[in-house]
């Protein structure tokens, strides 16, 4: 399709392939963390890595970023290929929101220069910012709806404030791919709330990056999510469409008790959970 949603020329194989991991599998001190995914993401696509804790979200994607070496298998990102290309290159195309990298920032760095910093992949930026990229913080923090909070210092910043600067650092490269590492963790309802329907926004924009959203609640998928990655021991339980992942049988599985999916007239989705109260917490 054309940018007017008009049939158009056939797209090569090449360039519809976001992401691919073929028999990935992590081991640690013995114990086999991923066993074997297999995962491909394609453009136009938005998918969700589900799982409870422990089920390999982590891992899964400290190998998408180049940050954990694989015991097996193979992972390409964006045409480039682990092990065969520059992966420090390559995570300049990549754009991450983790609580990992909020915890990195200095409590007086302001948010002008958390932004302005991811242009060039910096923490605690220490360089000079070009007339150009005081215009691009501009337009990010525009499009994140953090104008007023540029100039103040980081510690005085909200959760759901910091969540909304990291997501314009993430962008201020022009990621062909960002990934949300639980961005909605240690929000308020409302923060939480706010925070998915800016995801929403952002999914369904012309030319913006494809988003793989992690996370453990079904509440944090926005609308747009076209697909879901459901993990269970490190193990692939369900990949593919949305709704054929997102039923009772699948997430009893990977959860370890009775849920029942619940889907909003909104587009939003939940949960109702029962039977898991005789288990260890």
């Amino acid at each position: 399709m054309n940018d007017e949603g008009q049939p158009g020329a056939m797209v090569p194989i090449s360039t519809m392939e976001i992401l691919s991991v073929s028999g990935l599998t992590v081991t640690r001190r013995g114990t086999r963390i991923l066993r074997g995914v297999d995962w491909r993401v394609e453009r136009g696509e938005m998918w969700t890595i589900l799982g409870a804790n422990g089920s390999g979200k982590t891992s899964l994607l400290s190998c998408l970023t180049g940050f954990l070496m694989p015991a097996a298998g193979t992972v390409t990102v964006l045409g480039e290929t682990f092990g065969k290309s520059d992966w420090t290159q390559l995570k300049k195309r990549i754009g991450l929101v983790s609580s990992s990298v909020r915890q990195m920032v200095d409590d007086g760095e302001r948010p002008r220069d958390v932004i302005g910093g991811g242009r060039y992949g910096q923490i605690n930026f220490w360089g000079k910012f070009t007339a150009e990229d005081h215009r691009r913080i501009g337009r990010t923090a525009r499009l994140v709806k953090c104008t007023p909070l540029l100039d103040r210092d980081w510690a005085v910043l909200s959760q759901g404030e910091r969540q909304r600067v990291l997501t314009g650092r993430a962008l201020m490269g022009e990621p062909e791919l960002l990934i949300l590492d639980e961005p909605c963790a240690g929000l308020d309802p409302v923060a939480r709330d706010r925070f998915v329907h800016f995801m929403q926004r952002l999914a369904v924009q012309k030319r913006g990056p494809a988003l793989v959203l992690v996370t453990h609640h079904l509440e944090e998928i926005p609308p747009a999510c076209t697909h879901v990655l459901a993990l269970h021991k490190g193990a692939v339980a369900a990949a593919g469409p949305i709704a054929e992942v997102l039923t009772d049988g699948v997430l009893s599985r990977i959860f370890g008790a009775k849920v029942e999916v619940l889907r909003e007239e909104d587009g939003r989705w939940g949960v109702r959970v029962g039977g898991a109260g005789k288990g260890a917490f």
